[in-house]
This record gives structure tokens, C-alpha cells and sequence, in this order.
């Protein structure tokens, strides 16, 4: 019963992605009727868009402590995150270019469903007025445009850090993002309650117009991310443990990792893993002080499972749209989206949904494409949880190692 409950609305929207499909092939191009409650749900999802990201992102910061007392713990955490984060992503484009779970679809049939006629072509301009043009905008209102996502997620961090800084003459300002914050992310959930009727519709349209090439390769990519998922979880976790304490390390990281395992199984969260994982980095050797320091943060911030799988979404994307990604620039482009997605806007309340919107910001897809990456998120989020949970465990063993200077 705890299992159905945590996975109540994954299991829902699956259904509902299986009926679409099934549909879809009964009713082949006539599927196209149903495109327009596909659509409805996506044009909601835009809209609430720009107010989900810069309440959820500045409310984020304006909440922080501005405090000192725990700069070396905090540091060792960030390189040892940021570290394992690049590992996993580096991991997902050889994975993906090793073993393309797109081999067979034919780019162009969804260049015409799409009309990627609307698609953003980026203008050949020098790297440095690329990467200003990306993060900044020459007037306040061009932040309420989408395809300025990256430059109102630093807009929003900048009102963050001046609220936090503004102390008790900021109080007011901190409560109302905190008040918007709330109330866009209600409007969200009120948002997905549609969504297994629109994914479904979208899906069934989608099907109905490529046939079954389309869920062959969501079935690929469910199966490669699995795989990754697997050596990741095995060798590289075994590997950390051992840096962490050698082959002692080992021994207490794979005694101790079942149960944080199996709960981020279950539950499917992160957050509902924190005090289990808690009490396994403690039979680690790790001290209560730094497991409770390291592990809520860890929740947060460490997403090497998300890392993969925004990696996986991108390389997606550009191989069924026809996008080169064989050159070493298109590759480290890839790779460094893919840690901003996973990495740092999955720290963000509501971020994986502003992860996926941001690749159709950054790389100009169409708005349709949405719905491809709202399918491959749902279909491995459990592997995901797995990697992003119970790898704090083993690197709150890292960072002990390096802040305690404990031989575990």
C-alpha cells in the first residue's frame, strides 16, 4: 500500500501515457483530433511558468542564513557534489552516444508533427555575446518571455541574495515571496491534476501520427538509463566508498545502503529518505554532526540521477529533432546543461519542471517537446531517486573523510 501511494501519481500518469499510445495506434492520424487537449495542458504549464520560477527561486534564497560557522563543511560538500554530479554526466553522453536509443527513429516525421519551422535559430555570434544575451535581457519585461529562462533564473537569485542581505527591512518583501512561492506551486499541483488527460491526448496524437517508433524508443531509453543507473550505483558507489575509507569504507557503505536503498525505492523521494539515510551514514562512521548537516543538504543539491537523466532528455531531443551533437562543442555543451539542469535548478522548489523548460530556452526546441521529456521524466524517476538518495550516504562518507580526517 505505501508503495502504491508514493507512486500514485507516476503509476497515473503512466496509465494514462499507455491508453494515449494505445489509442494512438487504433486510431492512427484521426489521433490528431485529440491534439488540442494535449495542447490546453502545455499552454497551462507555459503560463504559470514565469511566476513558478522566479517566486520558487528567490523565495530559495531569501531564506538562507547568512552564516560562516560552517564554510569548511559546506565547501567539502559543494566539490564533492559538484564532482560525483560530473562523473554522472559525463557517464550519461558516452552512455547515450555509445548505445543511441534513437537509432531508427526518423528525424524528420517529427520535424513536420512539431512545425519546428517556429523553432529558434541561434544567430552565429561570438561566444562571449552568446553567453550575455543568454543571461541577461535589455529590458525588464523580456524577462516574461520564456525563451529568456536562463536570464530570469539570475534575475530571480539576484532579488534572492538582495532580500537575504536586507535583514529585517527586507521581512516584508521575504514573506510575499514566500506567499508567491507557495501559491504558484499550489497552482502547479492544481495544473497536474489534467495532466494524465493531456499527456495522454498529446501521446495518443503522437503515436497516432508515428506509429510505434516513437514508444520503441522511450522503451530504449528507459533500458539504457537503467543500465547507467546499475554501474553507476554499483561501481562508482563502490569507488567513492573506497576513497572515503578504503576497503573498510567499502564494507560499511554496502552493510549499511539497503535500507536507504530500498525507501528511495519505495517512496520515490528524496526528502522522505533524509532520516534513514541519516542513520546509515551514521553506522558509516560518519558523525551525527555532519550527518545531519550534510544529508538535508544533500537532498537539495546532490542529483547525479538527475544529471544523467537531463543529459539523457537533451541528447534525446536533438537526435529525433536532427541536431548535431558529434562535435566536442556540441558534447561539453551538452554535458554542462545537463549539470546546470540536474545539479543546480534541481535545487529549486518545483525545479524539475523548470529543468525541462529551460532545455527548450536554452536549445530552442519547440514547446511540444515538452511532453516527450515529461514521459522519459516519469519513466525513470525511481532509478533517479535511487542514484540522487542514496548516493548522499556515500558522499557524506567522502566529505567525513576529508573534514574529520576519520579513517572509517
Amino acid at each position: 500500500m505505501k508503495f502504491l501511494r508514493s507512486y500514485k501519481s507516476s503509476l497515473i500518469l503512466l496509465i494514462s501515457i499507455l491508453l494515449g499510445g494505445c489509442i494512438g495506434l487504433i486510431m492512427g492520424e484521426k489521433a490528431s483530433m485529440l491534439a488540442p487537449f494535449g495542447n490546453l495542458f502545455l499552454n497551462l504549464i507555459f503560463t504559470i511558468l514565469i511566476p513558478v520560477v522566479f517566486f520558487s527561486i528567490s523565495s530559495a534564497i531569501a531564506n538562507m542564513e547568512n552564516s560562516r560557522k560552517l564554510g569548511s563543511i559546506l565547501g567539502a560538500t559543494v566539490i564533492v557534489f559538484g564532482i560525483t554530479a560530473i562523473i554522472s554526466g559525463i557517464l550519461g553522453v558516452i552512455s547515450f552516444k555509445m548505445f543511441n536509443p534513437t537509432i531508427g527513429l526518423e528525424p524528420s516525421m517529427f520535424n513536420n508533427l512539431m512545425n519546428t519551422s517556429d523553432v529558434k535559430v541561434t544567430e552565429s555570434i561570438g561566444i562571449l555575446d552568446k553567453i550575455v544575451s543568454s543571461i541577461t535581457v535589455k529590458d525588464f519585461s523580456e524577462l516574461l518571455f520564456r525563451s529568456n529562462l536562463l536570464a530570469l533564473i539570475i534575475f530571480s537569485m539576484v532579488i534572492g541574495f538582495a532580500t537575504m542581505l536586507s535583514k529585517e527591512q527586507g521581512e516584508s518583501f521575504r514573506k510575499f515571496l514566500n506567499s508567491g512561492s507557495i501559491v504558484t506551486m499550489k497552482a502547479i499541483n492544481i495544473i497536474m491534476y489534467y495532466a494524465p488527460i493531456g499527456l495522454g491526448a498529446y501521446f495518443a496524437n503522437i503515436v497516432g501520427q508515428l506509429g510505434s517508433q516513437i514508444l520503441s524508443g522511450y522503451v530504449k531509453v528507459f533500458l539504457l538509463y537503467l543500465g547507467v543507473s546499475i554501474i553507476y550505483f554499483v561501481v562508482f558507489f563502490s569507488l567513492y566508498a573506497y576513497i572515503a575509507g578504503r576497503k573498510k569504507g567499502v564494507k560499511l557503505f554496502w552493510k549499511n545502503a539497503t535500507e536507504p536503498s530500498v525507501t528511495a525505492l519505495a517512496t520515490c523521494s528524496s526528502a522522505a529518505c533524509i532520516p534513514v539515510n541519516i542513520k546509515a551514514a551514521k553506522n558509516m562512521g560518519v558523525s551525527d554532526m555532519l550527518a545531519n548537516i550534510v544529508m538535508p543538504i544533500g537532498v537539495n543539491i546532490h542529483k547525479d540521477g538527475s544529471v544523467i537523466g537531463g543529459i539523457f532528455k537533451i541528447m534525446f531531443l536533438f537526435a529525433i529533432f536532427g541536431r548535431e551533437m558529434n562535435s566536442i562543442s556540441s558534447l561539453i555543451t551538452i554535458l554542462v546543461s545537463g549539470l546546470l539542469i540536474g545539479a543546480v535548478v534541481g535545487a529549486i522548489p518545483g525545479g524539475g519542471a523548470i529543468g525541462e523548460m529551460l532545455i527548450l530556452s536554452i536549445f530552442g526546441f519547440p514547446q511540444e517537446a515538452l511532453a516527450i521529456m515529461l514521459v522519459i521524466a516519469t519513466i525513470i524517476d525511481a532509478p533517479a531517486t535511487l542514484l540522487n538518495s542514496t548516493g548522499n550516504t556515500v558522499c557524506t562518507m567522502v566529505i567525513s573523510r576529508f573534514t574529520e580526517k576519520v579513517s572509517n
